[in-house]
């Protein structure tokens, strides 16, 4: 079974954590004592009925405010697909820990109330998604029962949402109308919306093709360990050890490592138990080679005519992460793949108002939670693409060189 990431985003009260609730009550991905507890706490709280949102949102502040604050990981599976949900918050103040959840996602949900419509959060939340080179956005209008199942009401916010996602970088848009509350559209169709002909959420997520998201035109391996066993029986061996980050590799393949430019030839490809025929995104395998090269981690395999920019001049967007502000000179640590190097922030061209998309070209800083475009200059040359080609390879973080504390996430610029 293949696997389907998925990031829930949009406003406060839309309903994200209810819905992923829904999602693993009917699709049975709930054990009864989960159940029971939620039914439980509800109870105690005076509802009438059963607070799905507490399936999700674990931290005691959380549940206490009823609200999401940091990033929830949830699992689950159908017969035809595994699952990875990462329920990010809705609120302005927590903005990084929704970037965090989606930089690694298939495929957005954005979440609006059918009472509010398309607020400022949900317009930024889809702002970051398309930031984010999120291949696939649902818009799920929730709350449909509020709205007495109003096929009208759900026109209009489509054609208003259709209309903003003109301006942005969104390769396949759906926009389904549901109830998370009540189950309308969750896991089966609805009979109160005899109007919707399409298919329910989980049907979509179930069939949403993902495999041709993944790059692999681009031949990429960055290293992340040399693997030299100290045994007699496997004294000889030498693999380094990574996840392929982009492209097709196979026995035989003619290689280059960079950034020395030395040219190879792949002798095997291994697992941890077997051998295997080729290697692709996202599998973990050693790849071993007939050359005597010198190759450690940082450095990266590629074929010697599709190989990635090498330089030490960054040109990024940079979403901060910090209360202490990125300002043009300061000194951080850039971490690409398996690499980490030092670097200088040379320019902040501007900021981007991810409400309007308006650049502030007169800013001298980035605030937490805030997105600018961003030049740096490293101390060793980095291997770059262009985020918009490969979210791995054109991703990195920064770094507090005195705290290790991550400060902010890029994407490299075409």
């Amino acid at each position: 079974m293949d696997l389907l990431r998925f990031a829930t985003a949009g406003s406060v009260d839309d309903g994200k954590s209810t819905l992923i609730g829904r999602l693993l009550l009917d699709s049975k991905a709930i054990f009864e004592d989960q159940l029971a507890a939620v039914e439980a706490t509800s109870a105690s709280k005076g509802y009438d009925y059963t607070d799905l949102a507490l399936l999700t949102d674990g931290l005691r502040s959380e549940r206490e405010q009823g609200i999401t604050i940091d990033v929830a990981y949830r699992y689950f599976a159908t017969p035809t697909r595994k699952f990875i949900i990462a329920d990010t918050p809705g609120h302005v103040q927590y903005t990084r820990n929704m970037v965090t959840g989606a930089s690694t996602a298939d495929l957005g949900l954005v979440l609006v109330d059918a009472r509010h419509g398309l607020t400022e959060q949900s317009r930024r939340h889809a702002v970051l998604l398309s930031l984010l080179r999120v291949p696939h956005l649902v818009l799920a209008v929730n709350k449909m029962d509020l709205v007495d199942y109003s096929a009208e009401r759900f026109e209009e916010i489509k054609r208003e949402f259709s209309a903003f996602a003109t301006k942005l970088t969104i390769p396949d848009l759906t926009i389904i109308p549901i109830s998370a509350l009540k189950g309308d559209n969750v896991v089966t169709r609805s009979a109160n919306m005899p109007w919707y002909d399409g298919s329910s959420l989980l049907h979509h997520l179930e069939n949403v093709h993902v495999a041709s998201d993944r790059d692999l035109r681009d031949a990429r391996f960055p290293v992340q360990y040399v693997v030299r066993p100290k045994s007699d029986e496997h004294h000889d061996y030498r693999g380094y050890a990574g996840q392929v980050a982009g492209g097709v590799f196979k026995p035989g393949d003619d290689v280059v490592v960079l950034p020395s430019g030395m040219p190879a030839t792949i002798a095997g490809i291994d697992l941890f138990d077997r051998e295997v025929t080729e290697a692709y995104p996202p599998m973990s395998v050693t790849i071993r080679l007939n050359e005597d090269v010198d190759v450690s981690r940082g450095d990266l395999i590629a074929r010697p005519n599709n190989q990635p920019a090498v330089t030490q001049d960054v040109d990024a967007m940079v979403a901060w992460m910090s209360t202490t502000p990125l300002r043009p000179r300061q000194k951080l640590l850039v971490k690409h793949t398996t690499r980490t190097v030092k670097a200088l922030v040379k320019e902040l061209d501007y900021r981007l108002d991810v409400n309007t998309l308006h650049r502030d070209l007169e800013t001298g800083e980035l605030g937490v939670n805030e997105i600018g475009r961003v030049r740096l200059r490293t101390q060793q040359p980095l291997l770059l693409d262009p985020y918009s080609r490969n979210r791995t390879t054109g991703a990195f973080i920064l770094i507090d060189e005195a705290t290790g504390v991550t400060v902010g996430a890029g994407m490299v610029n075409d």
